[in-house]
């Protein structure tokens, strides 16, 4: 992997920095450190973070950290008073401020057909929907969800190789779902009525008349509602890891309570690496993940949104309720899920397949709820959503 930013660039490959296209030796410590930094652009990275990656957990002493910390500054060209590079955060820790960039991906991305177009879309109540469209062929609609960012997720070793997928041979268009990404940050409302017109505006400006649309947990409901409200716009459905009943639904006391432990945990650690709210949600949404991964998707929380918006999202979340509009789904559906998943219970699949007419169920063997490149299931998902969305009616 190559990291460019500046006139510098690291191999991590050959283990190698350059600036202004000269090799510079680093201490092995060093250049860790500042690998570790590149890789994580605009992240907060605590002194608790730095001793468990670079030093192993062992103690180290303050002055030790600030000798390498000083030493990556030099090699960039940085220094302490100035911090262009890496800055310093009193008391909380360090924050890499340079631009980044990925010499292979950006090379990918520098090659025809694989562009992505970014624009707006304005929903009923007025609110400003990001949507970015890529590929060529027939529209695919992939209904917004939790925690993206149009930009980020182009960039993103969990995202990019699913848009990837969904956009061969087909012209995907996505959104940032209103409170997050690139859309509107205060959005009026957050109920599902207004996702579902946000879907109808962006299906509008793409030029959607009748398209298949892919949906995954949250994104799920709203999906199902737009498809029961909107019949002859959607052609087909497919339904990943999602539900049609939220957690607060008929929620006893103690379910109730575990909701409310989950949203404090999430105000005071949302995109902090290494936060209790960060260790269960890799323990929770995507278990089998590579550090790479986890620390991808910790950076995407705070792209995304706020902890108070994305506390509100949660709520709103928790509280949709679909269940009657089941059986008003007119489109051949294809509801897939893991096994062992712990967001989402595998009875909400089940419950989703039995209440839409027709809908086909396909069970997968795994506990992520959020797909990951590289794993078996992340195969077979894909296949069968190529297969369902390639048959001929």
């Amino acid at each position: 992997m190559a990291l460019c930013f500046g006139t510098c660039e690291i191999d991590t490959d050959a283990h190698e920095f350059r600036r202004d296209g000269s090799v510079i030796a680093l201490e092995p410590q060093v250049f860790d450190l500042l690998v570790l930094f590149a890789s994580n652009p605009g992240l907060l990275i605590g002194r608790d973070r730095l001793i468990d990656e670079i030093w192993n957990g062992r103690i180290v002493s303050d002055a030790a950290i600030s000798s390498r910390i000083n030493a990556v500054r030099r090699a960039v060209g940085d220094d302490g008073a100035r911090q262009m590079v890496l800055q310093t955060v009193p008391r909380r820790g360090f924050r890499f401020v340079a631009q980044v960039e990925n010499a292979q991906l950006k090379a990918r991305e520098t090659q025809p057909g694989e562009r992505q177009a970014i624009r707006i879309a304005t929903s009923q109540d007025g609110t400003r929907i990001a949507f970015a469209t890529s590929g060529a062929g027939p529209v695919l609609l992939r209904a917004g969800h939790f925690l993206t960012h149009l930009e980020r997720d182009w960039g993103s070793p969990v995202w990019r190789p699913m848009l990837d997928r969904l956009a061969t041979g087909r012209r995907l268009v996505r959104y940032d779902q209103r409170g997050t990404g690139l859309s509107d940050q205060r959005p009026p409302t957050l109920t599902l009525d207004a996702m579902v017109a946000d879907l109808t505006a962006v299906a509008d400006a793409a030029g959607a008349d009748r398209a298949p649309i892919f949906a995954a947990s949250q994104g799920v409901p709203v999906a199902i509602a737009f498809a029961a409200a909107c019949p002859d716009r959607v052609s087909r459905l497919v339904l990943y890891g999602g539900f049609c009943t939220g957690r607060r639904v008929g929620a006893n006391e103690a379910e109730r309570a575990r909701a409310d432990a989950v949203l404090t945990l999430l105000r005071e650690g949302w995109g902090q690496h290494g936060s209790a709210f960060a260790t269960a949600f890799a323990t929770l949404y995507m278990p089998d993940a590579d550090q790479e991964k986890i620390a991808s998707m910790t950076e995407m929380q705070l792209a995304s949104a706020n902890p108070d918006m994305a506390a509100a999202l949660r709520m709103a979340i928790d509280g949709f309720d679909v269940r009657e509009l089941l059986s008003q789904v007119q489109a051949p559906t294809l509801v897939l899920h893991m096994q062992d998943d712990a967001v989402q219970p595998c009875e909400q699949a089940r419950q989703i397949a039995s209440g839409i007419p027709g809908a086909e169920l396909r069970i997968f063997e795994g506990r992520n709820h959020v797909p990951l490149p590289g794993r078996p299931e992340w195969d077979a998902i894909m296949d069968a959503t190529d297969e369902f969305l390639d048959r001929t009616l």
